[in-house]
């Protein structure tokens, strides 16, 4: 199993902007997210085309599975 956590907050002009690490721990709690986010906030050191992030909006883990087959 492969887990992404994606990371949604607000910029500076209002408008959402997602965040998403691949290859995280399936078992992150929430605190440690909130903690994740509220560094990136303090930290300032992303920038999208609408601004910085300005604060939280939300965040989820999702789950992927992949099945190879070998067909050669």
């Amino acid at each position: 199993m492969e887990y992404t956590l994606a990371m949604t907050f607000l910029t500076t002009s209002g408008e959402k902007s997602t965040l998403s690490v691949a290859g995280v721990k399936p078992d992150l709690t929430k605190d440690q997210i909130n903690g994740l986010m509220d560094t990136i906030v303090a930290k300032n050191v992303f920038e999208t085309n609408s601004g910085t992030f300005a604060k939280k909006s939300g965040a989820q883990i999702t789950q992927r599975q992949v099945t190879k087959f070998d067909v050669a």
